[in-house]
C-alpha cells in the first residue's frame, strides 16, 4: 500500500503499475470536496516518493467515476471573495498539473459518470479508456461558472476547439461513442474489460509504441489556430452560443472567450486566465442562485427518494380519462416502462389518447431517441379500454377527466369499486380539493392529488396532494410512480390551487390590477419576459386559456375572498370586470381558438405563432379606469410581489414543507426564472426589510394581495432570511 485516505487508495503490482482507488467513504458516489483534493496531493506526494513506478491508473471503485466537484462547499467558498477563489483554483491546478507531470504514463478508467472536476481530472492523464455505458461532461456553465481546473485548457487541446466549445458551452453528458469519435477518450470497452485494456495502453507506452511524452507536449502548449481559423472558430460560435443561452446566462460566452485568450498560450498562462475568469463568474447573482438551485433540487429528491423507500412498488397503472391529459400520462408511464390501462366511455376519446401517444412516441422516433420496434413495444405497454374488466389488477389510478367536482367524484367512487382494496387512487386536479373529492371514498386513506402539468411529456413537476384523510402510503407510492415517470414530485398539503395555481393566480391577479390601471399588456409581458419569464402574463393566459383561468380564479376567489376575490373573473362590487373575464365574455380563449390576447396563426412546424390583435387590444382599453404609463420597475414590483408573497403564506401555512421545495415547485412547474433562485431566494436577494417596505407601498393603493404577512415582517425587523446560510434548504 502506498497511500491509504478516507476517500483515496493506491496500490501497486508486481509489474510496478500503481492503481489510484477514489472510493469515497460512506457515500454512494466520489465527489472532489476540499478533503478528497487534499488526499489526491497527499497520494501523487507519495508516488513521487517511489522509485519503481511504471505507469499510474486512476479507477473508481464506485458505480460512477466521480460526479463532480462538492456542489455544497461552493456558495461557503465563494462568500471567502475572489482572492479565496484564486487561491484554491492555483492549488489544484497545481495538484492537477503534477499528475500531468508524473515520470511515468497515466491513464483513466471511466467505469461511470465523469462531470466536471471529475472529468477535469481524467484529461490530465496522458490517456483515457471508457466503458460503454460511461459517459463524460462539463455541465459547469449549468451552475454559472465554466470548468475552473484546467477543463477549459486541456479540452480544447485534446478534442480541438470546435467540439471543447460544443461540450463545455452547451454543459453535455457525452456518451461513450460520441467521446471516442472526438478524441476524447482512447478506447470503448465494456465494463468488465476496463482495467486489462487500461493495463495493455501503459505496457505499450512504456514500450514505446504510445509516445505519451509528445501527448504531454501538445497539451502543456498553444493551441496551434492561426488568426482566420481562431476568427471563425471563436466568432461564430460566440454568436450561435449567445441566441442559445441567452442574455442572462453569461457562464457559456465567458467560457468561448476564456477559450479563446488562451489559445495562444503555454498551459500555466492559459489556467491563469481560466482562474480570473472563474472567480469573477463565482461572484455573480446568477451562480449563487444556479448554485442554489442544484442544492434545492438535492433536497426535492432526498425527500422523494425516502418516500419511496417507503412504499410498494407501482408495477402497472391506470388512467381514467382519454384525452390530451390522459394520452400524455398514458405516454410518460409506457416510455418509462410501466404498462397502462387507459379507459374511457367513449371509443373517439380512446383514439385521441393513442394519437397523442403515438405522435410522443413518433417523434422519439425521429430524434433518433428510440427504434421503431421500441417504439412498438413502448406503445404496446398503453391497452385502451372501455371497461373495468381488469382494474383489479392495478397498483395506482390516475383519474384525469374534466375538471368538475361532481364528474370527478362520481368516476372516483365508481373506480373505487372496481379495484382492489389496496389500489391507490389519484385524482389529477389543478384547483379542486382532494379532501372534498375524498368525501364519496369509503376508502379515503388510500387516495390523494397527483397533478400533472400540460404538456405532461415536457414539464417536470408533479404536485403530490394530501388529503385530510389521506395515509402515507398512498403519498409514499404515488411519489414513487411520479419519479419511475421520470418526474419531479413534490408534497404538498391540501387548499384551493394547492402549492403552484395558488401562487399563480396572484401574479395573474398583479396583470388584472395593472390592465385596470391602463398599462398596455403587451409592454407588460415584454418587461416580464425580459426579467426571465419564459412568456409574459398575458401570452401565458393564451396558452393556459382563458376559461380555465376563470374557472380557477373563480376557485381562488372562493378559498381566499380578502385579497383574491375578483381579480380572475367578474370582479368585487364597485369593480369593473378584469380583462380576462372580458377576453372570456368575447369568446377569446386563447390558443384553444386562436384568438385570446393575442391572435394565432400556424407557423411552419404547425405551431401556433402569436401576432398582435387590434380587436384585443379594444377590449383591454375597454377595461381600464384610467391612464397611466409605468416604468419597467413598477410592473416587475406589481407582477412579482403578490406571487412572491403567496410564496409565503404557502410556507407559513404548512403547504408546502421547505423554502427548496416551494421554489422548485416554481421553477419546475411554472417557468420562474431559474437564474433568480425561486421566490424566496429572489426575496432574500432583495432584502426582506427592502422587500416588506415595497409591498406596504403597493398594498396602501392596491389591498390586500400586497400585504406582508406578520411573520414576515418579524423576520424583516430580526435581519432574517429563507436561506439562512449557504448549506441551508
Amino acid at each position: 500500500m502506498i497511500y491509504q485516505g478516507n476517500a483515496i487508495s493506491v496500490v501497486r503490482d508486481d509489474e510496478g503499475i500503481a492503481t489510484l482507488t477514489f472510493d469515497l467513504k460512506d457515500e454512494s458516489v466520489n465527489k472532489l470536496s476540499s478533503a478528497v483534493i487534499q488526499e489526491l496531493e497527499q497520494a501523487l506526494e507519495a508516488l513521487r516518493g517511489e522509485s519503481d513506478i511504471e505507469g499510474l491508473i486512476l479507477a473508481s471503485a464506485k458505480e460512477a467515476f466521480i460526479v463532480g466537484a462538492d456542489i455544497t462547499e461552493f456558495h461557503g467558498m465563494f462568500a471567502k471573495g475572489e482572492d479565496e477563489i484564486q487561491g484554491m483554483l492555483e492549488r489544484v491546478h497545481g495538484i492537477f498539473n503534477g499528475l500531468e507531470d508524473l515520470p511515468f504514463p497515466t491513464v483513466s478508467a471511466i467505469n461511470g459518470l465523469a462531470l466536471g472536476g471529475g472529468c477535469e481530472v481524467t484529461l490530465a492523464t496522458d490517456f483515457r479508456v471508457m466503458s460503454e455505458a460511461a459517459k463524460i461532461g462539463l455541465p459547469e456553465t449549468k451552475l454559472g461558472i465554466l470548468p475552473g481546473w484546467g477543463g477549459c485548457v486541456r479540452l480544447p487541446r485534446l478534442i480541438g476547439a470546435d467540439n471543447a466549445i460544443e461540450w463545455i458551452a452547451g454543459g453535455t453528458e457525452n456518451r461513450a461513442d460520441a467521446c471516442l469519435s472526438v478524441g476524447a477518450v482512447d478506447a470503448v470497452v465494456p465494463g468488465e474489460s476496463l482495467e486489462a485494456a487500461a493495463r495493455d495502453i501503459l505496457v505499450r507506452a512504456r514500450s514505446g509504441e504510445l509516445d505519451y511524452q509528445a501527448r504531454r507536449v501538445e497539451k502543456r502548449g498553444p493551441l496551434g489556430l492561426d488568426a482566420i481559423e481562431q476568427m471563425m472558430a471563436f466568432e461564430t460560435a460566440k454568436g450561435y452560443v449567445a441566441g442559445k443561452a441567452g442574455p442572462h446566462y453569461p457562464a457559456p460566452i465567458e467560457a468561448i472567450k476564456v477559450i479563446q485568450k488562451g489559445a495562444g498560450e503555454e498551459r500555466d498562462r492559459a489556467q491563469a486566465i481560466e482562474a480570473k475568469a472563474f472567480g469573477k463568474l463565482a461572484l455573480t447573482d446568477v451562480c449563487y442562485n444556479l448554485v442554489g438551485l442544484f442544492l434545492n433540487d438535492q433536497v426535492v429528491k432526498k425527500k422523494g427518494s425516502q418516500y419511496e423507500k417507503q412504499s410498494a412498488p407501482v408495477t402497472r397503472a391506470g388512467v381514467l380519462g382519454a384525452g390530451i391529459m390522459g394520452g400524455g400520462i398514458a405516454y410518460q408511464s409506457a416510455s418509462k416502462g410501466t404498462p397502462i390501462l387507459m379507459k374511457d366511455i367513449k371509443d373517439e376519446a380512446i383514439e385521441l389518447g393513442l394519437k397523442e401517444a403515438r405522435k410522443l412516441f413518433a417523434k422519439q422516433v425521429e430524434r433518433g431517441k428510440l427504434s421503431n420496434e421500441q417504439m412498438a413495444e413502448r406503445l404496446s405497454n398503453i391497452r385502451p379500454t372501455l371497461s373495468y374488466g381488469d382494474f383489479a389488477n392495478v397498483d395506482l389510478v390516475v383519474e384525469a377527466v374534466v375538471e368538475n367536482p361532481k364528474v370527478k367524484g362520481a368516476v372516483l367512487a365508481e373506480v373505487e369499486e372496481n379495484v382492489s382494496e389496496d389500489t391507490i387512487l389519484t385524482s389529477n386536479t389543478s384547483t379542486i380539493s382532494i379532501t372534498r373529492l375524498a368525501e364519496n371514498l369509503k376508502r379515503p386513506e388510500n387516495f390523494c392529488g397527483m397533478h400533472f402539468f400540460n404538456p405532461v411529456h415536457r414539464m417536470p413537476l408533479v404536485e403530490v396532494i394530501r388529503g385530510e384523510k389521506t395515509g402515507d402510503g398512498a403519498v409514499a407510492a404515488t411519489v414513487a410512480y411520479a419519479r419511475k415517470m421520470g418526474k419531479t414530485p413534490i408534497v404538498v398539503n391540501d387548499c384551493p390551487g394547492f402549492l403552484v395555481n395558488r401562487v399563480l393566480f396572484p401574479y395573474f391577479g398583479g396583470f388584472s390590477q395593472l390592465m385596470a390601471a391602463g398599462a398596455d399588456f403587451q409592454r407588460v409581458d415584454k418587461v416580464m419576459e425580459k426579467f426571465g419569464w419564459p412568456m409574459g402574463p398575458a401570452y401565458l393566459l393564451d396558452v393556459v386559456g382563458m376559461d380555465t383561468a376563470v374557472h380557477a380564479g373563480e376557485v381562488m376567489a372562493e378559498g381566499f375572498p380578502d385579497r383574491m376575490g375578483g381579480l380572475g373573473g367578474a370582479g368585487e362590487e364597485g369593480q369593473g370586470k378584469s380583462a380576462i373575464q372580458v377576453m372570456f365574455d368575447n369568446d377569446r380563449l386563447g390558443q384553444k381558438n386562436a384568438k385570446g390576447f393575442y391572435a394565432y396563426e400556424e407557423d411552419k412546424k404547425g405551431k401556433p405563432k402569436k401576432v398582435s390583435d387590434e380587436a384585443a387590444i379594444e377590449l383591454v382599453k375597454g377595461v381600464a379606469e384610467t391612464e397611466r404609463e409605468f416604468s419597467d420597475e413598477d410592473i416587475i414590483a406589481r407582477m412579482m410581489t403578490p406571487l412572491c408573497l403567496e410564496t409565503v403564506r404557502c410556507l407559513e401555512d404548512g403547504i408546502v414543507g421547505t423554502p427548496a421545495e416551494a421554489d422548485m415547485a416554481l421553477i419546475y412547474g411554472i417557468g420562474f426564472p431559474p437564474f433568480r433562485g425561486g421566490a424566496l431566494r429572489y426575496i432574500d436577494a432583495i432584502g426582506l426589510e427592502a422587500f416588506v417596505a415595497q409591498a406596504d407601498e403597493l398594498a396602501a393603493e392596491l389591498g390586500a394581495l400586497y400585504a406582508p404577512t406578520e411573520k414576515l415582517r418579524e423576520m424583516a425587523r430580526n435581519g432574517e432570511r429563507f436561506y439562512q446560510d449557504a448549506a441551508e434548504a
